[in-house]
């Protein structure tokens, strides 16, 4: 019977745009709590203190869930329709993650994955939980072991189908159902992710120290960043995607199925100096329905800030100079460097 209603769910779950959808269990995981222990413990989390806060429940997800027997895992491709490192050079223009140019993908994929955990209700009677990653679970260890792809030496994860261009869903279920095999690793010799990495923030293969990475620095860190670190941000002010963009095995990268991905077009490359002049309520009507919103404008243009620093424009000089004496310190201070360095 496991089978049977295994075969409909996977089919259930393609059906509604999944792109791949494995089974594995919640024991299926044993190294996660020593590998998120010795993360914890070098500080690599900076200021994610959420991670050391249900770190029990992140590093076992039994203990998120004791009644679960199978883990249903699923990836959905956002796969960008150019290559995002080309968007580096117009160091005028802003630069934003692939995956925040569009819709808030946790309210896209989230919808999903309940229509098909209600079926899974409806058909067998069961329990379940839905998870996209705002809960602790620890999705990539999840997806390699039901067999979606291996955590590559950037530690995302990597399918020989899709590349890396995909987000994860989860859906628990007390359901005893037939584990997939796990993937392995196919990364071989290659360190294209490690070596184009702005801020070496791989201190070693498939380890990420996340007070380096520039995703963390500009959408996690509160406050002024390092200045060492500031330079290296170049144009970048949400997020970073430099090292899934380089990985070889976005040769098999599949399209993004779903129109709510496509990126919108003000998301595409915007003028840093209008972004710059956003006040709070013109942030919030800009990013409505946009992951980006909820770093708060303070923290947005504060990496704005940056970027025009790093952008050698002396256009772009008003904008900064209009901001040093910003009501936070932090937008403040980012202004002044970045009069600084277009004074040069």
């Amino acid at each position: 019977m496991g089978e049977t209603v295994k075969s409909r769910l996977v089919a259930k779950a393609l059906d509604e745009g999944f792109a791949m959808a494995r089974v594995t269990r919640p024991d299926a995981v044993p190294d996660v709590p020593n590998r998120l222990a010795d993360f914890l413990s070098e500080g690599r989390h900076g200021q994610m203190s959420w991670l050391e806060d249900r770190a029990d429940w992140r590093g076992n997800p039994h203990h998120l869930w004791p009644d679960a027997k199978s883990i249903l895992m699923l990836a959905e491709p956002y796969t960008p329709d150019h290559d995002p490192l080309d968007d580096l050079s117009a160091v005028e223009n802003g630069v934003i993650s692939v995956y925040a140019r569009h819709k808030d993908y946790h309210d896209i994929l989230k919808k999903r994955l309940k229509r098909v955990a209600r079926w899974l209700v409806a058909d067998t009677g069961c329990e379940v939980k839905v998870f996209v990653d705002t809960a602790p679970v620890p999705e990539k260890p999840l997806g390699q072991a039901a067999g979606l792809g291996w955590q590559g030496k950037h530690t995302n994860l990597v399918s020989r189908d899709l590349g890396n261009w995909f987000f994860l869903g989860a859906i628990f279920t007390t359901l005893d159902l037939e584990p997939d095999a796990p993937e392995v690793d196919h990364c071989g010799s290659c360190r294209k992710c490690l070596d184009v990495c702005p801020t070496d923030a791989f201190p070693t293969a498939y380890e990420l120290d996340a007070r380096r990475c520039i995703s963390y620095l500009t959408i996690e860190h509160k406050g002024p960043v390092d200045p060492a670190l500031r330079p290296h941000l170049g144009n970048r002010i949400y997020g970073c995607d430099d090292c899934l963009a380089v990985c070889p095995w976005n040769k098999f990268a599949a399209d993004a199925k779903d129109i709510r991905y496509s990126a919108r077009d003000d998301l595409n490359a915007p003028d840093l100096g209008d972004l710059a002049r956003l006040d709070d309520a013109a942030f919030r009507a800009k990013f409505s329905g946009s992951p980006i919103k909820r770093i708060g404008r303070n923290r947005f243009v504060r990496n704005v800030l940056y970027a025009i620093g790093n952008s050698g424009s002396p256009r772009l000089r008003e904008a900064a100079a209009g901001l040093t004496n910003d009501d936070d310190p932090a937008v403040a201070d980012a202004a002044r460097w970045a009069c600084e360095r277009l004074d040069g």
